[in-house]
């Protein structure tokens, strides 16, 4: 008789916090996020168990429990310090006081180069792929925590602009369509070297495609501004 495989639920707790009376820089600590990082990129946070990620740091099992709480609290903060690893380098550009084509310039070439990474998808790319298509409680967590400050920022320079406010609903769609751009990117990486095997993704050519994304868009907020 086949069996029926389920898809896994997400849990309705909360997102557990890490130990915090554990020295964050002990080695098997750090040991232990290394290798939690590269398998919840590998697998997901639903296929990965904690025996795999305590092998693969040299670890016993008991260690998980003893620095994390759990195999949630240690994903929480794989994820938490992945895709803060970019929310960071976006907050610097924006923080630079620089008019507000110039911070989206620069902004989505900071987020293009730390989405794709080198040869493929980031990190941080990856574990989100993963996170979308089957979320955990630390989603509403990391994305509060770390991505809207940085979408606040997005749309605050799109809205300037569009001289419209960030909350406007042409603001938010016009932001959401930036981010679209550079998300096909690294979404498409596994595909793009069939239909376009002539791209070399280089630090330089990543270059290029941020500058084409934000030209192509400045094209429509400039034409679409609000007459004053």
């Amino acid at each position: 008789m086949a069996t029926t495989t389920r898809a896994p639920r997400t849990s309705r707790r909360k997102a557990a916090e890490p130990a915090t009376d554990r020295p964050k820089a002990d080695p098997t600590r750090a040991k232990l996020l290394d290798a939690a990082t590269e398998v919840f990129a590998e697998r997901g946070y639903y296929a990965t168990t904690v025996r795999e990620i305590s092998q693969r740091a040299g670890t016993n099992i008991a260690s998980v429990n003893y620095y994390f709480r759990d195999k949630l609290g240690l994903y929480t903060e794989v994820l938490r310090r992945a895709v803060s690893s970019v929310g960071l380098a976006a907050r610097a550009e924006f923080e630079r006081d620089l008019p507000p084509e110039q911070a989206l310039r620069a902004a989505v070439k900071v987020f293009l180069s730390r989405l794709y990474g080198r040869d493929r998808p980031s990190v941080p790319f990856r574990l989100m792929r993963h996170e979308l298509s089957q979320p955990t409680p630390a989603m509403s967590q990391v994305v509060n925590e770390v991505m809207r400050p940085n979408y606040d920022r997005l749309r605050a320079a799109v809205g300037s602009i569009l001289g419209l406010p960030p909350d406007h609903e042409t603001t938010r769609l016009c932001a959401h369509s930036i981010m679209g751009q550079v998300l096909f990117y690294p979404m498409t990486a596994p595909v793009m070297p069939i239909i376009w095997p002539q791209l070399k993704v280089t630090p330089e050519r990543l270059d290029d495609i941020a500058n084409h994304i934000v030209n192509f868009s400045l094209a429509y907020l400039r034409s679409a501004r609000a007459k004053p």
